[in-house]
């Protein structure tokens, strides 16, 4: 498969690794003896203006509008969906797969039978039209690949190689081949957002019975995103999430919090509003009060921001996915207040 991008430096990552779960068992060890010509080769490359690329099981991520720092953190839908587990991408030119198959036919390690199927099914004998060489050029042999964490399903996409010309769709009976859409649903789970932790007023240690003001720097918390794009086929996607709400817990029963629900909208690109002097006796528009003193210890406030996600594709393609979430606890110290007698 030619390259997809001309790159200026190239570095080893470790998040997610490409299997291939297409043949037997018994065959894998072979496999990884002869390689896979590179096609399953994992990426991170930094242009010369910052732009960073990862090439992740046949699909390229851009992530260089990525939240980042070291408090950001992948989101979690907040419905069951989740991304797809496996999927199946451009793997193979004809050369290539053959390059591929015939070491493990030779080595006789997934029995002669099944070698026999297999060289019948991708007419090997044949020196012209063998693994569909007559159409090189024309299109791919396409494989799965599969999540390195393997979550629940990674193990679902068993279907073999499967040949899909240029500007063909894949077979609408595969499912997670890559479209746009499958595209924007691997993008969410490259998807990284800001950290939670928010500002407090007063700060250092609040007081019994005084609103807490609690706000997040709308500098922080914008739109961001990560496009997918498998440019072999010419079909890209990127996925958005924009912040709309912050959700706060106390930490104990023993508070209230400002809004009575606890969540906070978003409003005119800021989640709270920051704290100013004579504002004291006013109720924030987000916040928390404590009703009992913390003691010699804390409460574990926690604050998770909830995430909109749409996305855009080639070819018109659009749509919305589940919200996700994302959130952090941290520790208050809440005080009596200290009276003077004199």
């Amino acid at each position: 498969m030619p390259a997809v991008r001309t790159l200026s430096r190239t570095v080893t990552v470790l998040t997610l690794v490409s299997v291939s779960v297409l043949v037997a068992p018994s065959a894998f060890a072979e496999r990884e003896k002869h390689g896979s010509n590179g096609q399953t080769e994992q990426r991170a490359d930094t242009s010369g203006n910052g732009t960073v690329s990862v090439t992740v099981g046949g699909v390229v991520f851009d992530r260089s509008k990525n939240g980042s720092g070291d408090s950001a953190g992948a989101m979690t839908s907040s419905t069951s969906w989740s991304p797809p587990a496996c999927w199946y991408a451009p793997k193979y030119s004809p050369e290539e797969l053959q390059k591929t198959l015939e070491p493990i036919w030779e080595a006789e390690s997934t029995g002669y039978e099944w070698d026999a199927k297999q060289r019948e099914k991708y007419n090997a004998k044949d020196e012209k039209k063998g693994f569909n060489k007559d159409k090189t050029g024309e299109g791919y042999w396409w494989g799965s690949y599969v999540n390195k964490s393997y979550p629940p399903g990674w193990d679902e996409c068993d279907k073999d190689y499967f040949w899909v010309d240029t500007g063909d769709p894949p077979p609408a009976d595969v499912e997670n081949a890559v479209t746009p859409e499958v595209l924007a649903e691997l993008a969410y789970a490259e998807i990284r957002v800001p950290g939670t932790e928010v500002t407090l007023a007063p700060a250092g240690a609040t007081k019994v019975n005084l609103p807490t003001w609690a706000w997040l720097d709308d500098l922080e918390f914008k739109p961001v995103s990560v496009t997918a794009s498998v440019d072999a086929i010419g079909i890209n996607a990127t996925a958005t999430a924009e912040p709309v709400s912050l959700q706060i817990k106390p930490g104990t029963p023993d508070a209230e919090t400002y809004p009575a629900s606890g969540v906070c909208e978003i409003k005119e690109g800021r989640i709270g509003a920051p704290y100013e002097k004579g504002k004291a006796d006013e109720t924030p528009p987000c916040g928390v009060k404590y009703l009992r003193s913390s003691g010699d210890g804390t409460f574990p406030l926690q604050a998770t921001v909830t995430w909109e996600i749409h996305w855009t594709g080639s070819g018109g393609a659009g749509g919305d996915l589940p919200d996700g979430t994302f959130g952090a606890t941290q520790d208050v110290v809440v005080q009596e207040i200290q009276a003077v007698n004199r």
